[in-house]
């Protein structure tokens, strides 16, 4: 089943981006209105982060959402034939000096990550950095074996690594020992494992447990942390902006870092809220009643 898959994906990326939409537009209208993938998950998540809005609102952007889910999709599987040129043609970015900067302190960078805008571009963030300081992309190994191979083929295809999370300090002591520099992606607005929830915050008019990785890493190895800011200028091109969230960050105190994300991104979303991923369940963990805020 996969080898056709693949196949069928093979063939149908070499067509342009402009042809590939329009079979996105089809699929659209049998996810939504026939399948309803997820439409549940989608509705709840809506309806609970947006309260203000009428039922008509809520559906606007709900059918939004579909629509550019679909487009995800397609600009994802396009990467196998795109080319360097043409994909910094989609996807520009800015501030990129704001983070190089930092490597003639001799410092690598972390940058916090969400599933907002079309993440999966953003490694091609590499063909800007200097060859020999790339940018590492954090994941989460996929069950299936042979689409975890294909994801990480798709996000290689621009000279970026990808790092399985089990991998990542490892793999920080390792280029620290050598003298090198990166930056470490990582995608930062999923649900922490029930076990190790350290922080709550509310985020979208919800209690959120929120990841805290990324700020931990940045203390241990003293790393300026910067969020990846990509919006959708129009259909099938993005700007990528560096924004810092901290530049010091062991003077920081404790899960500022990861506040300043939560809002960041809480605010891309209110503003556009159909390019967040929302048909991810990400209010599955509940507060404990007698919780407030878990240290560390």
């Amino acid at each position: 089943m996969f080898h056709l898959f693949y196949a069928f994906i093979w063939l149908i990326t070499w067509l342009p981006l402009s042809i590939l939409y329009v079979f996105s537009d089809v699929t659209f209208l049998v996810v939504y209105y026939i399948v309803g993938y997820r439409k549940k998950v989608v509705r709840s998540n809506l309806s609970n982060s947006f309260p203000e809005k009428t039922e008509s609102e809520l559906r606007s952007i709900e059918r939004r959402y579909y629509r550019y889910f679909c487009d995800i999709f397609i600009e994802t599987i396009y990467q196998l034939h795109c080319s360097n040129e043409e994909i910094l043609r989609r996807i520009e970015f800015k501030n990129v000096n704001s983070l190089t900067d930092e490597y003639a302190k001799g410092k690598s960078v972390i940058i916090l990550t969400a599933h907002y805008g079309n993440w999966e571009w953003f490694t091609a963030f590499s063909l800007v950095l200097p060859p020999e300081s790339p940018m590492y992309s954090v994941y989460k190994q996929l069950k299936n074996e042979k689409f975890d191979m294909f994801m990480l083929k798709l996000r290689a295809k621009f000279s970026g690594e990808s790092i399985e999370k089990r991998d990542l300090i490892r793999k920080m002591v390792e280029l620290k020992r050598e003298g090198k520099m990166g930056m470490y992606a990582l995608i930062s607005d999923q649900t922490p494992n029930a076990r190790s929830v350290h922080y709550w915050t509310i985020f979208l008019n919800q209690d959120t447990a929120s990841i805290v990785g990324a700020e931990v890493l940045a203390r241990k190895f003293d790393l300026p942390v910067f969020y990846a800011m990509i919006t959708r200028t129009k259909r099938g091109h993005y700007l990528g902006e560096a924004i810092p969230i901290s530049l010091e960050p062991r003077l920081s105190p404790e899960f500022e870092i990861t506040e300043k994300f939560m809002r960041i991104l809480e605010k891309q979303i209110q503003d556009a809220p159909e390019f967040w991923l929302w048909s991810h369940k990400r209010w599955k963990l509940k507060r404990p009643v007698e919780n407030q805020t878990t240290k560390i």
